[in-house]
Parts: structure tokens; sequence; C-alpha cells
């Protein structure tokens, strides 16, 4: 097969609600955009699709898992076959989440160079990748993906998002998925300490691919505001105040987000964020 409505195609994937099905046909977009002639991907996406950009309140997702508000899942520490199950579990539904959310990034950002489609279909393979090694890590310790219950925040920022590609750039990758470069090499640690090679060696897959993800959100974001004449560092800042500095929490892993594109300036700027936030909170209590 090969690509010939990219949005219509990256639209149906996205909207596929069995989580297996939609992380393997996400690696296979890829594969397909991959034997496309290099000549030929400028004017694919630049083709009238039937597809419609369209606001979404949900992907396609199955029934399982119970979305529930963050807050009412139980804290598992890993120690226990039941807390790696419990950890293994919430990763696999945020890698279902992130193939939602690099697809997404595809079907309802148009207009943008063929660089930009090229780089959230890799993004959604490599999730779908990681989606399908944590199934099957669940399934050798007798459970599966919708066993638990789970929780919306990752699509709850994509409806916000929505609205405008920057400002998409600007939380998903940086703020939601950069968080991943900072509590993976804690777990992954702790997971071989408890013997645990096979969760941790899926781990260290993920955050290796998630720096170059977080990379992805970076370039992007970094074009647009010069597409746009403005300056990153107040963008960002002027996005960071108020709810979505929540998201903000030390340590952080300067090294990792160094190599994932973000500048000495917007990592001081970030650990300031926090620190107002948590201010500001203090205060309203």
């Amino acid at each position: 097969m090969s690509i010939r409505d990219l949005f219509k195609e990256a639209e149906d994937v996205l909207m596929c609600a069995d989580p297996a099905e939609k992380a393997q046909a996400s690696i296979e977009l890829y594969d397909q955009w991959c034997s496309l002639p290099q000549s030929s991907l400028d004017s694919l996406v630049k083709l009238p699709s039937v597809s419609v950009v369209r606001t979404l309140d949900a992907p396609g997702r199955p029934e399982k898992p119970e979305l529930v508000e963050a807050r009412h899942l139980p804290r598992r520490g890993m120690g226990s076959i039941a807390g790696r199950i419990g950890l293994i579990h919430s990763l696999a539904h945020i890698e279902f989440n992130a193939i939602n959310l690099a697809l997404d990034a595809v079907y309802r950002f148009r207009d943008m160079p063929a660089d930009y489609y090229e780089d959230w279909l890799r993004v959604a393979s490599d999730e779908g990748q990681h989606f399908l090694l944590l199934q099957a890590r669940l399934g050798s310790l007798d459970c599966h993906y919708g066993a638990l219950k789970a929780h919306d925040g990752l699509w709850d920022m994509a409806r916000r998002t929505c609205h405008d590609i920057l400002v998409r750039m600007a939380l998903v990758p940086r703020i939601l998925e950069a968080r991943g470069l900072d509590v993976a090499p804690p777990m992954i640690e702790k997971l071989q300490r408890l013997g645990d090679e096979d969760t941790a060696r899926i781990l260290q897959r993920i955050y290796t691919d998630e720096i170059t993800h977080v990379e992805v959100g970076n370039r992007w974001f970094r074009y647009l505001c010069e597409q746009r004449e403005l300056d990153g560092t107040e963008v960002f800042r002027d996005l960071l105040k108020g709810e979505n500095s929540a998201y903000l929490r030390s340590p952080y892993n300067e090294k990792a987000r160094l190599q994932a594109g973000f500048n000495e300036e917007e990592l001081t700027l970030i650990k300031e964020m926090e620190l107002e936030y948590k201010a500001a909170m203090t205060q309203a209590d």
C-alpha cells in the first residue's frame, strides 16, 4: 500500500479504537511514508484531502481502561508484582495516548513542511512500538491493557491545544513528554535493583526515543516562533503562566533536556515558573 491521502489516513488510524491495531497501523503508516520517493513528499502534503479538521472530544479508544481523575488512582510501589503491573499499565496508557497525540499533530495541523509530517509519523510509529512492548510485558505478567483504571490528562491537553500548532508544540512535547525525561532514569535504576530487567529494558528504549521526540517538539516550536517573528522564551513564559505550570516538577534531568533541544535559558525559566506556581498555590491556601 502507499499513502494517497495523508490526512485521511492519519485520521483513520487516530480514530481506530483497538489499541494493538492502532499501534500496528501507526507503524505501517510511517513505513509507507518512508517508502515514497523523497521528491514526492512536498506535493503529497499539499494534495486536497477528504478529511476535514474537527474538534475531537476523544480519539478512537476502547471501553477499558475506565478513565478517572488522576487523584483517584491508587499509588503503588514497585517492590511488588502488583506495583510493577500498575507501573507498566500506566506506561502503556501513556504510550497509547502518545500515539494519538502524534497522529493528531499530523491530522490537525496542515500547511506545514513535509519534514514536519515525517517527524510526527515517526513519533507515532515509535509510540506504537512502545505500546506493543508494554502490552506484551503485561501479558507476561498475566495482565492486559485496560485491566486497571487510568486518567485522561494527556488527551485533555490535546483538547486544550487544538486551536494552535504553536501552543501544541510548546506544551505537549516540551512539557508533558519532557517530564518523562526526568522520571525515567530513576525508574530504570529501581527496576534494575529489583531484578526486573525486562521492564527496565523497555523503559530504557522509551527513554532513548523520548529524547528524540522532545527534540522534534523543540525544533518545530522554534520554527513556528521564527515564522511568526516571536521570541520563543517569552512565548514559553506566557504559556506556562497559571495552571500549565502545575506540570513542572523538579528535579529536572538537565542533561537529557539539553540533548533534546532545550537551552539553558529555558531550563532556568522552567525552574522559575515552578517556584512561582508553588508560591501562588501556597498563598491561595
